[in-house]
């Protein structure tokens, strides 16, 4: 297993937009904001595991508590909620792009097409290049993107075309 399946966002599989279909072009178009929204994902997902053992501590204390640690639990409180606002409006952002979160704590982005015509994603994660990878909608083996699908439409139009006679 690659550590595809493990906490996937909710609805991995569904996006805002659930008819969209992107092009590899236009999808690669979209890398450079859809990158910098899915490494702040990753940012507030890493925030988010950081704080929550200490909050977990806390809670099971929550009733022995002397003053200053019950202010920190508060306080982390308060981050926490801060920290999971700052993840939904994210997410938010990707949805309202058509773009889905396939892997959270990873930042894995499907961006929507159709493969042999059945639903299927781009695939792209912080660290990764460029957009090289595609799955089919719930499946976890990444593929890479073959590189006839990277040309422009007309140029693969044109590859089994003779020359116009003049």
């Amino acid at each position: 297993m690659n550590g595809f399946t493990e906490r996937r966002a909710s609805g991995a599989e569904r996006s805002g937009s659930s008819d969209r279909v992107l092009t590899w072009g236009a999808s690669h178009a979209m890398l450079p904001l859809a990158g910098r929204i899915a490494a702040d994902i990753v940012r507030y997902e890493e925030q988010r595991a950081r704080l929550q053992p200490e909050m977990a501590r806390l809670d099971r204390l929550r009733h022995t508590l002397d003053w200053p640690r019950r202010s920190r639990r508060y306080q982390l409180q308060e981050e926490i909620a801060a920290v999971e606002a700052n993840l939904r409006q994210a997410q938010a952002e990707l949805e309202g792009l058509g773009l889905t979160l396939l892997h959270l704590p990873s930042g894995l982005i499907g961006f929507p097409t159709l493969v042999n015509n059945r639903r299927a994603f781009f695939s792209w994660q912080p660290g990764e290049e460029s957009l090289a990878f595609w799955n089919y909608a719930g499946d976890d083996v990444r593929r890479p993107v073959p590189a006839a699908w990277t040309k422009p439409p007309k140029a693969r139009a044109r590859r089994g075309k003779s020359k116009p006679k003049e």
